[in-house]
């Protein structure tokens, strides 16, 4: 099988790499260790995640030319864990074995600039915005664009390289406070709520789509998502789930994506950004899910048929930060694990990270229930236990 052919399916018993050895990683390989797989990690941490429980760690950067080769000769099909691993890396691992998704494909998504145009070439709506590569882009930037939110082009996440800004003199601060680092500037949009749709394509162009998830953001990390069918809008949901596909296939997409989407309080819809990968708001299809978006990432990559993504139960997802390993005080504590195992239909998963730092994303809760009032009542007994901000 040349690189570049996708006629084949891997069978169980093969081995699978992924670039990055964080949650997303260790989860992976979880589900493709579960499909009877054997997972390859590069990742350079040396107590990565991922790495702890993949069948091979290669501790190496993620542009090692050897590293890349090892990975390349041991593999036989190849995705990536996050979208801020080096493209090229991936395009240059294409030229021995199946990647996916494409280099090329995670290159427009690492660059907001690049990513906001691809999304409305496929006939997408985005917030109105400018790119923004100097002092003189401010300064003739649009009014509407005040109050806007100012972001770095690159290597933004979880609400880092942002700002909002009320005026020209604000953005303008912003800019050099980020170091004159290529940015976006968009318009500040009255938001009603936020939704997020994780689906899978395959290389034979197979898609399946997960219920939108509602997301809540707390200092622009996802804190909270909840899915039920009769949650959202079903106009909303479908409109949301045409245009993720639009995208998907506008890049040729293999894998599983993520595209998050503002609802405006004119019930507009509106695409954010795209997660070239498996997503934070996903989560809840490790237990409400037929099928979870990790078990679809192994299908993907591996060619084999994607799963069933019908719902098992309404379900809302909490996330846990390194927040909660801290008093009030600052002294490090043991959250009460027994305590939300107590609470039924409360799913933990901790991502064995070492050490706990405010921000940092250490676990997760699926909370499930026969109807989503029951799911939201047992997410708040959980929200309590663990002192963390939830409303239902």
């Amino acid at each position: 099988m040349s690189p570049t052919s996708h006629d084949s399916s891997i069978a169980p018993g093969g081995w699978l790499g992924i670039l990055g050895g964080g949650q997303l990683g260790r989860m992976f390989c979880h589900a493709a260790q579960s499909l009877g797989y054997k997972v390859a990690v590069l990742d350079p941490d040396e107590s990565s995640p991922a790495g702890a429980v993949a069948d091979l760690h290669i501790q190496a950067g993620y542009q090692d030319q050897a590293a890349l080769a090892r990975l390349a000769e041991r593999c036989q099909a190849i995705t990536t864990e996050f979208e801020n691993v080096p493209a090229f890396s991936l395009k240059t691992l294409a030229d021995k074995v199946r990647v996916s998704p494409a280099g090329e494909a995670v290159a427009i998504v690492q660059d907001r600039i690049q990513e906001k145009a691809f999304i409305q070439s496929a006939g997408v709506p985005v917030a109105p915005y400018v790119p923004v590569r100097e002092q003189a882009d401010i300064a003739a930037a649009p009014d509407a664009l005040f109050p806007g939110i100012l972001k770095v082009a690159r290597l933004g996440y979880d609400g880092k390289g942002q700002a909002r800004v009320g005026s020209r003199a604000e953005a303008a601060a912003a800019f050099d406070e980020f170091g004159q680092a290529e940015c976006v500037l968009e318009a500040m949009l009255p938001l009603a709520s936020e939704l997020s749709v994780v689906m899978a394509r395959g290389h034979n162009d197979e898609v399946v789509l997960y219920p939108s998830a509602q997301n809540e953001h707390r200092n622009g990390i996802l804190a909270v998502s909840t899915v039920d069918a009769a949650l959202l809008d079903a106009a909303q949901a479908q409109q949301a789930a045409d245009a993720a596909l639009a995208i998907a296939r506008a890049l040729d997409y293999v894998g599983v994506m993520c595209v998050e989407f503002f609802i405006l309080q004119d019930g507009s819809l509106v695409a954010n950004e795209i997660a070239p990968r498996p997503h934070n708001s996903g989560h809840f299809t490790m237990n409400a899910s037929v099928s979870s978006q990790f078990e679809q990432q192994a299908r993907a990559m591996a060619g084999l048929p994607l799963g069933n993504t019908d719902s098992l139960c309404p379900v809302v997802m909490l996330n846990l930060l390194g927040d909660l390993w801290f008093d009030v005080n600052g002294t490090q504590r043991e959250p009460d694990w027994s305590g939300v195992l107590a609470v039924s239909g409360a799913k933990l998963h901790l991502y064995g990270k070492t050490q706990a730092r405010r921000g940092r994303k250490m676990g997760h809760v699926n909370v499930l229930g026969a109807t989503l009032q029951q799911a939201r009542t047992r997410a708040a007994q959980v929200a309590q236990i663990l002192g963390l901000e939830y409303h239902p």
